[in-house]
């Protein structure tokens, strides 16, 4: 499935990232023409029954008692034909057709874009007025919803109507609209949004990575240890007399500073732990490893075959980085690139589909042939 380009009407990507990317909230009515769900809703809770795709189901009743149910599940006719939502996260890692609605938003760099999560509701399903940490865009499907998108407001309440939901209180809405198949619904972090479904209806909402300080720290310190660096001890053969025993001078702060960011400072080490933090999938892949390794030769008699189709695992995440030196990173893996490889592992970064002429003509260089190798071993890339 080809997904139609962005229709931007009177705006631009530049205009977007300038006036509304993390400060305001946008609809944008019909940003996708004769647009298609790029997955049954039967096909979703087919997904939704498999242990290894995480989903859920919110569901409310008469009286507004809210209940979560986690998947997997093995029958929805117990929730009747309204007021619930089941939502299936990392769609786009078993879907290429969802993956692909990716491709219109390429305009931020793919390691920002965490995945794709759909949602399939029911007449008057949704999951409560709430607050999201990360910037989402939402294409509406199938159905229609009604989206109502506030401002950050610090006197919003938290609202905990079950222990696996949390919501906010009422809010002021900036957008009040009734969404249809193709409008797109842009909402930064902090906006509190509630969307309640019209009729059975489903979205597609491409959520973004936004990793904490926190969460890089913590990540940082497991690379260093897992690799048994940052083992040298603080010293501090010019110190003078102090005044004071009890104080830790500034000058004291600022060398233990300096000493803990020395490794943040070695430029390889910092972008191989990147690299690999920005592209590790937080969801299951289906990854697609062959029954037997291939070697050189095995890639050979392969690639005697005229119409082979060298493929990327739906949802792979990959980024490049060159500063230290060039290295391809799949799925939080790293493969080191020279100059004369570089040229496909860009195209396994794009995650391009490669023909067997374009794979026999990479092929008459042993590094790209020992890059090719290792992607399909490590069951990245496939052939169809």
């Amino acid at each position: 499935m080809t997904i139609a380009a962005l229709n931007w009407g009177e705006l631009s990507p530049e205009k977007f990232l300038a006036e509304y990317w993390q400060k305001k909230p946008l609809l944008i009515k019909q940003a996708f023409k004769n647009f298609e769900d790029t997955i049954p809703a039967d096909e979703l809770a087919g997904l939704a029954m498999e242990a290894e795709i995480e989903s859920r189901i919110v569901s409310v009743d008469n009286k507004g008692d809210w209940q979560v149910d986690h998947g997997p599940f093995e029958d929805f006719s117990q929730y009747g034909e309204e007021n619930w939502t089941l939502l299936v996260q990392a769609v786009n890692n078993w879907s290429r057709p969802t993956n692909s609605l990716l491709q219109p938003f390429a305009f931020i760099p793919r390691w920002r874009i965490d995945d794709v999560m759909v949602s399939f509701s029911t007449p008057n399903g949704g999951v409560g007025p709430h607050l999201d940490q990360y910037d989402v865009f939402i294409i509406q499907g199938s159905g229609k919803r009604r989206w109502q998108v506030g401002a950050p407001n610090k006197a919003l309440s938290t609202l905990l109507p079950h222990p696996d939901l949390k919501q906010v209180s009422a809010f002021e809405p900036l957008i009040d609209e009734i969404t249809e198949a193709g409008d797109l619904l842009y909402i930064p972090p902090n906006h509190p949004h509630n969307g309640v479904s019209i009729e059975n209806s489903v979205n597609f909402s491409i959520g973004f990575q936004a990793p904490s300080s926190q969460e890089l720290w913590s990540s940082f310190a497991d690379k260093l240890i897992d690799n048994n660096l940052g083992e040298l001890r603080f010293s501090d053969t010019a110190r003078k007399v102090t005044d004071s025993s009890t104080l830790i001078s500034k000058a004291d702060q600022q060398q233990l500073k300096a000493f803990m960011l020395e490794q943040l400072e070695d430029t390889a080490l910092f972008e191989q732990f990147i690299g690999q933090y920005l592209t590790q999938s937080h969801h299951a892949l289906e990854l697609l490893m062959p029954v037997n390794e291939i070697d050189a030769d095995k890639l050979a008699d392969i690639l005697s075959e005229p119409e082979i189709l060298f493929m990327p695992v739906s949802g792979l995440k990959a980024a490049i980085t060159s500063e230290a030196e060039i290295t391809l990173f799949l799925n939080g893996d790293s493969f080191p690139i020279d100059k004369q490889s570089l040229p496909l592992a860009e195209l396994l970064a794009e995650q391009s589909p490669l023909t067997t002429n374009q794979v026999k003509n990479f092929n008459s260089c042993l590094k790209n042939t020992q890059l090719l190798t290792n992607v399909l071993n490590k069951g990245y890339w496939y052939i169809e």
